[in-house]
């Protein structure tokens, strides 16, 4: 693989300031995002009155975990633009989650955050190895969601040329690649193997397209599967960290020349990670539920969001800013199976340490009798004999049960028998009766 490494001059200085510098900014954004939310947001004037809180209160970065949390609920309750902090005439867009679970999470962006989107964006497509005049295929989903449009002006705002594909017609993702040569692709990671999987099919070595740089977010996903795609494909790949309710993809970023976590781009977005349970603040390097608030927001600023991502805090490395963790998976995706608790990302780790099976599995929850069950719907890879592929699922079944905890059963299918990913992938089907 190329060495995407940055060259002097490349990174802004607020990247490699001191963090002295770091500290005595956010201090400063801090309280003026506060005041700001108190001030124009009838939610968060409520919510602080009701804590016994008031802005000048926070004085420091430690007077953060004295103020209110924000929860997706909060967001819900007060839809469509309850929590819009400027006129509405004010906002240059909105974006909004997909409201599978409830109404959905509406968010609105000023000209002004629009530009600090771009710029943080752009930033973490550098820090993946992107330069000036790279061609960037773009396969994230445009429209409400975050990640087409905000990949998008990330990437003009560096100076690529952005190919506008977004997700679908798998056949024409790879035709494209194949004529228009691009450097970079972003897209979801299991989206990714789909488009892989689909360069075999027609007889095209993944090895040997233009790619040198793939960013992927929007799901959780593992270092196995990156180096999966690593090896199949012989480019970088990259993590890429946002959700909306933040501003979208571009909160956080891996940088190539260590891969070792996300850089949170800490200027714009401060991080906390809490105890789950308690929600009691947890010192750098303890494992909770991510936190973030927002910096600079104009539109929507957003006060210790609970974003339900599981992680912790880590020092700098390539930069001054803090890392996160990979994130590995969320309390809301958590499966309590018999009183065992795992995550999607667990059983990835697992199958992709067993060559016959490929990344593409389905943990599927059914109810017998009174006691939840999981069997874990796997593919075998092209070309593996059946005896091979049985004997590959009943080792994964022995795997769960010896490193988790808790007996599954596997079934092992086809090539192509299982749902494809055109945006993040239903890694969960909950086929247990409702009650």
């Amino acid at each position: 693989m190329l060495d995407l490494s940055p060259r002097p001059g490349d990174l802004e200085p607020i990247e490699t300031a001191s963090l002295d510098e770091l500290r005595s900014l956010q201090q400063s954004r801090l309280r003026d995002s506060v005041q700001h939310a108190y001030d124009h947001v009838p939610h968060y004037r409520a919510a602080f009155d009701a804590a016994g809180v008031h802005p000048h209160d926070v004085t420091s970065l430690d007077d953060l975990a004295t103020l209110p949390f924000t929860t997706k609920a909060d967001l819900r309750a007060n839809y469509p633009f309850g929590m819009f902090a400027v006129p509405r005439e004010h906002v240059a867009r909105v974006h909004a989650s997909s409201g599978t679970t409830g109404r959905p999470t509406v968010v609105g962006y000023t000209r002004a955050d629009l530009e600090m989107w771009a710029d943080v964006v752009a930033r973490s497509i550098r820090a993946a190895g992107g330069r000036a005049g790279h061609i960037l295929h773009n396969a994230y989903g445009y429209g409400l969601f975050t990640g087409g449009l905000g990949a998008h002006a990330g990437a003009e705002r560096l100076g690529c040329t952005v190919v506008p594909v977004s997700g679908g017609m798998t056949e024409r993702q790879v035709q494209l690649i194949e004529d228009f040569e691009p450097d970079i692709i972003t897209v979801t990671p299991s989206y990714m193997l789909s488009v892989i999987d689909e360069m075999e099919r027609q007889g095209i070595d993944p090895r040997a397209t233009s790619l040198k740089v793939g960013i992927f977010g929007a799901e959780p996903w593992t270092n196995d599967m990156r180096r999966e795609m690593e090896e199949r494909l012989d480019m970088h790949a990259v993590d890429i960290y946002g959700l909306s309710e933040v501003i979208g993809p571009g909160v956080a970023s891996e940088c190539v020349e260590t891969k070792d976590g996300l850089t949170v781009w800490e200027d714009h977005f401060y991080p906390e990670v809490v105890d789950p349970i308690t929600l009691e603040p947890l010192p750098d390097g303890e494992e909770g539920e991510l936190v973030f608030t927002s910096l600079t927001k104009q539109a929507m600023p957003i006060i210790r969001y609970r974003t339900r991502d599981l992680t912790r805090l880590l020092p700098g490395t390539a930069r001054t800013m803090r890392r996160i963790e990979k994130i590995t998976g969320r309390t809301d995706d958590m499966i309590i199976l018999r009183g065992v608790n795992l995550f999607p990302t667990q059983i990835e780790e697992l199958v992709m340490g067993l060559a016959p099976l490929s990344p593409h599995f389905q943990c599927v929850l059914t109810r017998r009798g009174s006691m939840d069950a999981m069997t874990v719907v796997v593919e075998h890879r092209v070309g593996v004999a059946p005896d091979a592929a049985t004997a590959a699922g009943a080792e994964l079944e022995r795997l769960v049960k010896n490193r988790i905890g808790v007996s599954i059963d596997v079934d092992v299918l086809p090539p192509d028998s299982v749902e494809r990913s055109v945006g993040k992938m239903r890694r969960i089907v909950d086929r247990r009766p409702k009650t």
